[in-house]
């Protein structure tokens, strides 16, 4: 055990925490994730792990209390500009309720939740009104940095986004008695009304002139931007208003061990999107989303291919329970993405597995992803599937394909092998003008699907090779 790691020990220990649980001797034995890196199809490079200076301050020291009726909101700010002006530190939340307002995280500091540990954001909408120069967003993520170095959010316990209140929600997607629990909070329902928006809330203001610009000022719950050396681990995620976890243009990140869950139906709810980062490991994450599971960002036209591409990333031995696609790269792409490995991994009722979408405007080029030894069930859709005019809308907005042509969307040098797949409705589908789709194979797999083999068009230049495809009208596997 090496001196830090020790000195985290004793720091757990006087403070109280007698049962060292599985995430603290996690932290002693300081668990290394360098054999994922072995026997890899190509060399990836791995993400530096933040270095948090031996100091360490509990956040009931700057006057929080876990009752989840005080807000904690000034108590998180004071603990950590008090660390930051010391060079750092760890700051422990222990069990209780935490009630809070946007958390500006900074370098060099930690924040470790205790196993019992919730931290709650406020519906209270005002009290997540930008006032910092930060963001040019009206409303600020719940945990945020930019520009920031070396930071990590760590720990047993749970983060909760109170996305009920920001959300809203189809009445096609709940039931009668879930319909009426929204609509009890008060809001706003449609012309047609078919989708309720929280907008005017008996308990919450609204920010906005309207139930549409109220949805779109949604934010991240944990963003980080421009950052390096970033940690999360084995926290519980939950209950956005909009992602989950959203690194954009970040150096060295790792993703470790998080549990991230929301409704089924959640708009937008994303659980784990990298949007131009480089050097990421996704691993031991188990997902129950409303959107994409694990998904690969690059920008949007210009935007994205300035900010380059998202590379070197590495996404193992994740179960993902629910979402739209159990391992996404899009919808946008224009950055690009390259040297991604994709392997051991598990789906289990998502619509889709494996998601690869984009339309003109948004897309740009891939290359060297490697997807292997990846099993599904029950999948709803789509064993495997590519899109080339993918349209994304959001609630209540028409459809918004861009007419353009530049940024085309060039998905290739994809390969794809040893594929387990018990139920889809069709195996493989590829949508596509000439030149958007090509050079991926896929082999050595194994699909049962209940409509169609596969879907795939002239125009999309697929190898398809050794795959057994079956359903009830052959012999069962």
């Amino acid at each position: 055990m090496n001196k830090k790691l020790s000195i985290l020990f004793l720091f757990l220990t006087l403070i109280g925490i007698n049962d060292i649980n599985a995430q603290d001797k996690r932290i002693t034995e300081g668990k290394d994730f360098s054999y994922l890196y072995k026997n890899l199809p190509i060399p990836l490079e791995r993400p530096q792990l933040p270095n948090i200076p031996e100091r360490y301050v509990k956040l009931t020291d700057y006057g929080a209390v876990n009752d989840g009726i005080t807000l904690c909101t000034e108590a998180f700010a004071k603990a950590i500009d008090d660390l930051s002006q010391q060079g750092g530190g760890h700051i422990f939340v222990d069990d209780g309720i935490w009630l809070t307002g946007p958390v500006m995280l900074k370098s060099n500091i930690d924040i470790n939740l205790s196993r019992n540990a919730i931290v709650k954001m406020t519906p209270d909408k005002s009290k997540h009104r930008n006032t910092t120069n930060k963001t040019s967003k009206l409303v600020i993520p719940a945990f945020y940095a930019k520009n920031a170095h070396d930071i990590s959010i760590t720990g047993l316990g749970a983060i909760d986004g109170s996305g009920a209140y920001w959300r809203p929600v189809k009445r096609s997607k709940v039931s009668a008695s879930e319909w009426k629990q929204y609509t009890q909070m008060g809001g706003i329902i449609s012309a047609n009304g078919e989708i309720w928006y929280p907008y005017n809330l008996k308990n919450a203001p609204s920010l906005t002139k309207s139930p549409e610009e109220e949805a779109n000022a949604r934010a991240d719950l944990i963003r980080v931007e421009h950052c390096e050396r970033v940690l999360f681990q084995d926290i519980t995620v939950q209950n956005s208003p909009r992602f989950h976890v959203h690194p954009c243009y970040c150096k060295d990140v790792s993703v470790l061990g998080l549990t991230v869950r929301c409704p089924w139906n959640a708009q937008n709810g994303d659980a784990i999107d990298l949007s131009n980062c480089t050097r990421c490991l996704v691993t031991e994450c188990t997902i129950d989303a409303g959107d994409d599971g694990i998904c690969l960002k690059s920008g949007t036209g210009k935007t994205g291919v300035d900010a380059g591409p998202c590379k070197d990333i590495l996404v193992e031995d994740n179960t993902v329970i629910h979402a739209h696609g159990g391992f996404v790269i899009g919808s946008d792409a224009s950055g690009g993405v390259q040297n991604v490995v994709v392997r051991n991994n598990r789906f289990m009722g998502t619509d889709t597995g494996l998601r690869f979408k984009t339309s003109y405007g948004r897309g740009g080029a891939t290359a060297n992803i490697f997807i292997s030894n990846i099993v599904m069930t029950d999948i709803k859709e789509q064993a495997i599937v590519f899109e080339a005019s993918y349209s994304n809308k959001q609630v209540g907005q028409k459809d918004n394909l861009v007419g353009a042509t530049d940024y085309a969307p060039d998905f290739k040098d994809i390969h794809i092998e040893h594929i387990k797949c018990r139920g889809c409705k069709t195996g493989i589908v590829a949508k596509g003008d000439e030149g958007l789709i090509h050079d991926i194979d896929i082999k050595n797999s194994v699909i049962f699907y209940i409509k169609k083999a596969t879907e795939i068009q002239e125009t999309c230049k697929l190898d398809v090779s050794n795959v057994t495809f079956k359903t009830f009208e052959m012999e069962m596997w």
